[in-house]
């Protein structure tokens, strides 16, 4: 469901700086940060590389871009 919202100007302009830094549009570069910040609330002892990488590991998982780890060396 789509809602409007009134944003200060100043935070509107760094979100249009950050989304086409990003490829993304600017209601997509918010519910990126929002959803980078609910889940620093949920967690704050993990730092925004974690988060990030996480992130991106989940969506080559979800996009079947992984493949099978197999062990190069035999167990003694």
């Amino acid at each position: 469901m789509a809602t409007s919202i009134r944003l200060d100007d100043d935070f509107v302009n760094d979100v249009k700086i950050h989304a086409d830094a990003a490829s993304r549009s600017v209601p997509k570069q918010i519910e990126h940060w929002a959803k980078i910040g609910r889940i620093a609330e949920d967690n704050p002892d993990l730092p925004y590389s974690f988060i990030s990488e996480t992130l991106l590991a989940l969506s080559e998982v979800n996009n079947q871009k992984v493949s099978r780890y197999v062990r190069r060396t035999e167990r003694k």
